[in-house]
């Protein structure tokens, strides 16, 4: 909290208090001596800031903090009774000649202060319902801008660590084959390290914010699908398609790589079988259209326990629901041999 929030905090509540010890006096003075009406708007006031006061200071918050309203309202309820017992012996004794003559027995002037406690329960009510509508409106909003922005810290958390869960089995595999290349075809060892340079450098460098140009996003798609197809050679069919006509929108980074690592890892490549991958990304309209297609085998998924709804798929899940709620439609489909990812993503032409 600000110093500057705090000042206008004194300031309007001080105002509060002054117009409300200027309008009772106004009405005071007009059936009383003025620095009579001075002394009772000075007693009220000073007796109806303080319970007031730590009403909406301290128990309003406590209860708000530990969801216990239904005991504040009585505590409100015994403070408004409180101040309107104080208020009626202010009206039944503090008079210079009162309106009607006290009897001298105090049980005689019970009806009298029963009058004054009846007649002043209003103005209680008004006074601490002002008092208490207004701090609560400020705890109120104090608490949802509290719980935003703990939820924000949570999200921001839970993206990050999501996104760098990056499956590390790619990087190891293509090591390996780049080691491999060396012995038997430096060029292509040499290109294929050159693209696994550029999937690196945007994984470490360009993935640090919420959201990046879709075109670097894509590009990074493109080089780790031209790096897997040298992989594997003619051993998969892979065919690709890409139509993008505005580049320039944005979107979370590494949201899509999951897709594409998954179909390379669960494509079927059993002996005699050549598997497939079909991959398509469209955009139009600010909306991007990703399909991914492979074929697998139900031995090949039953050896590998993870399967097709490992930790990866998950976390993509759970990235779409938390960066993309009301913006995205994810299809998982699983017929005859064939996965198929279908997501359709409504984008952003800008980065907030």
């Amino acid at each position: 909290m600000t110093k500057s929030f705090v000042l206008k905090e004194y300031i309007f509540t001080f105002i509060f208090w002054l117009v409300l010890a200027i309008v009772l006096w106004c009405n005071f003075q007009i059936t009383t001596e003025k620095y009579l009406a001075m002394i009772q708007t000075v007693i009220i006031t000073v007796s109806s800031f303080t319970f007031t006061h730590f009403l909406t200071n301290k128990l309003l918050p406590k209860a708000l903090r530990e969801k216990k309203m239904k005991r504040f309202l009585v505590q409100v309820v015994m403070v408004i009774f409180i101040l309107s017992l104080i208020f009626a012996v202010i009206f039944t004794y503090l008079e210079v000649a009162p309106k009607e003559q006290l009897p001298q027995s105090f049980s005689d002037q019970l009806p009298f202060l029963w009058k004054g406690f009846y007649m002043s329960l209003p103005a209680s009510f008004l006074i601490n319902g002002a008092a208490c509508g207004i701090k609560f409106y400020k705890e109120h909003g104090r608490i949802e801008r509290d719980h935003i922005l703990l939820q924000q810290a949570h999200l921001e958390n839970q993206l990050k660590l999501l996104q760098d869960q990056i499956n590390p089995h790619v990087v190891f595999n293509i090591l390996n084959h780049i080691h491999i290349l060396m012995k038997t075809d430096t060029q292509l060892a040499d290109y294929l390290l050159l693209k696994f340079s550029d999937i690196l450098r945007y994984q470490l460098y360009h993935c640090n914010e919420n959201l990046v140009f879709l075109n670097k996003d894509i590009e990074h798609i493109q080089n780790l699908v031209e790096v897997e197809k040298l992989r594997w050679g003619n051993e998969l069919d892979v065919r690709v398609t890409w139509e993008m006509t505005n580049k320039k929108l944005f979107i979370a980074p590494l949201l899509l790589v999951t897709f594409i690592e998954n179909a390379f890892k669960y494509v079927c490549r059993l002996p005699g079988y050549k598997g497939y991958i079909e991959i398509s990304c469209k955009e139009e309209n600010n909306t991007l259209y990703f399909c991914v297609e492979n074929s697998y085998s139900d031995r090949a998924i039953h050896k590998k326990k993870d399967g097709t709804g490992g930790i990866g798929l998950q976390n993509v899940q759970k990235r779409l629901k938390l960066q993309y709620p009301d913006s995205h439609d994810l299809k998982i489909e699983t017929n005859n041999n064939v996965f198929k990812v279908t997501l359709i993503l409504k984008l952003s032409d800008n980065n907030e």
